[in-house]
């Protein structure tokens, strides 16, 4: 669903009367009967990750409730919750009936990068941060939900990290020079930039040893370059760990193997 629709007020058969929520945390839903969303998890609790080429697909399963039995999911958005724009399409529903009133309705999103600059009238690029998650949903005997916000993640650029250390071998005591690049995926123009003013941690891992330890942290330079002097005093594998942000995905460099002369 490219960007957020807006939804209309069903209409109420027989006189029966409406029922409109609002949560703590600013929900809307409004309907009529018992039946409910009670779990929403989307894309298995993880954030989802955009770049510039790769078609990115994600579910969205709702656990939803009706003492008549589910019928069915009839209509699920998904948007940045601060512009309440989105681009990702519904690429198909389906449900799994747990018992005589529980079904869980898993809905299909997409998106290919090539679509996103097409989809808003701003910078794309914008829209990197938190999503949220509206869904209708009705019961076998006519009841119905429509709920929004019922769930909250996020949706981030992909990002790019490398590491390079020198001199290779290089002797016990002395200054070895490692450097990287931290870049980020820009959805206007499909490529990857470098992200400036970001504390990247850069990590080592003796030889032989099982696990990386945090040495010192930098922070990105102009066109998101990094450069530290470290003392080698023993052989291993140099990376650079970037922990992310609410808009940039994690990520972690391949790791470069350095040898004692």
């Amino acid at each position: 669903m490219r960007g957020r629709t807006t939804r209309t007020a069903w209409a109420l058969a027989g006189g029966a009367a409406a029922l409109t929520l609002l949560t703590a945390t600013g929900a809307h839903a409004e309907g009529r009967g018992d039946i409910r969303v009670v779990q929403t998890v989307v894309n298995k609790g993880g954030n989802v990750i955009v770049g510039t080429t790769k078609k990115v697909t994600f579910p969205i399963a709702l656990t939803i409730k009706d003492n008549s039995g589910v019928k069915g999911v009839s209509d699920a958005d998904t948007f940045n919750t601060a512009y309440g724009w989105g681009f990702f399409e519904r690429a198909g529903t389906s449900c799994v009936k747990k018992s005589h009133t529980t079904s869980v309705c898993t809905v299909t999103m997409t998106v290919d990068p090539a679509w996103i600059r097409q989809s808003d009238d701003m910078d794309s690029n914008k829209l990197a941060g938190v999503w949220q998650v509206d869904a209708t949903v009705k019961a076998n005997d006519g009841d119905y939900w429509i709920s929004d916000r019922i769930a909250e993640y996020k949706v981030k650029r992909a990002s790019r990290l490398t590491t390079d250390a020198s001199p290779e071998p290089v002797a016990k005591g002395a200054k070895l020079t490692v450097t990287g690049k931290l870049s980020r995926a820009n959805w206007e123009d499909l490529k990857y930039h470098g992200f400036t003013g970001q504390d990247v941690r850069l990590q080592f891992k003796a030889a032989g040893a099982a696990h990386y330890s945090t040495v010192k942290t930098v922070r990105t330079g102009d066109a998101g370059k990094l450069s530290t002097k470290v003392t080698a005093t023993s052989a291993g594998s140099w990376r650079w760990y970037f922990p992310g942000t609410t808009t940039t995905a994690r990520v972690v460099s391949a790791g470069d193997a350095v040898k004692l002369k």
